[in-house]
């Protein structure tokens, strides 16, 4: 996923910092209502968990965008360099600025930060149907989905730290741990590595989403201060 090496602009210094702060703000979140759920139930913590969920779709449109974007680019040129979109470029060049001697540094914070975003929103399904107890098929897809995009964002953690520590290509499984050269078959990998990841991950999320929705009023009854020990509609069979 190569990109424009030109010094970064004021623009997307400030892009890559708004989206980094959207992402801390999201797991800040998520940390607040994690200890919140220990104590007496209060209402605001349905509304800050669906805002985490909605946060989290958000994020993901933009990022699953960018992978189809490279991916139909691959298709059409598949034996040029590897091609970011020009909202991606700039956030790219914007983290770069930890340390311009390293190119491809940008491009790999970025794709971590946006997976711990992507990561974010689906915690956040799993913090709103915290205290559900009957069967929640949106709580089982989203621990499923927690798993899947944890070990993608730990393989989004060694790429980026590689390269930060120096490594003369990022090391991780879609790079086969440095072993593949630079060049086509190595942007080819990697595109087609994370594009199926995402697919998956999105698709994932998409099924906990659906559920969460046909299951929305029993999990808000979860959230009733007076019906917070055991409530009937939350005891209620999934449908």
């Amino acid at each position: 996923m190569a990109h424009d090496h030109d010094p970064a602009s004021t623009l997307e210094v400030l892009g890559a910092v708004g989206m980094l702060a959207w992402t801390l703000f999201m797991w800040a979140a998520i940390a607040l209502l994690a200890y919140a759920h220990g104590r007496p139930v209060r209402t605001w913590m349905l509304r800050g968990a669906t805002g985490i969920v909605v946060l989290g779709v958000v994020g993901q449109i933009g990022h699953m965008l960018e992978h189809v974007a490279q991916a139909g680019y691959w298709i059409m040129r598949p034996y040029e360099p590897a091609w970011m979109t020009p909202w991606g470029t700039g956030l790219a060049n914007g983290f770069g600025v930890v340390d311009p001697t390293k190119p491809s540094l940008g491009m790999e914070i970025l794709h971590f930060v946006g997976n711990m975003l992507f990561l974010a929103g689906i915690v956040g399904v799993v913090q709103l149907t915290r205290r559900v107890t009957y069967r929640s098929t949106a709580r089982r897809c989203a621990r499923m989905g927690v798993w899947m995009q944890g070990i993608h964002g730990v393989e989004h953690l060694a790429l980026m730290l590689s390269v930060w520590l120096g490594a003369p290509t990022a090391i991780g499984l879609s790079t086969w741990f440095g072993l593949i050269d630079p060049g086509v078959a190595l942007s080819t990998h990697r595109i087609w590595w994370h594009f199926l990841a995402n697919v998956l991950g999105s698709a994932i999320f998409g099924l906990a989403l659906y559920h969460l929705w046909r299951e929305r009023p029993r999990i808000a009854a979860t959230y009733q201060p007076s019906t917070s020990g055991t409530p009937t509609a939350a005891l209620a069979p999934a449908v």
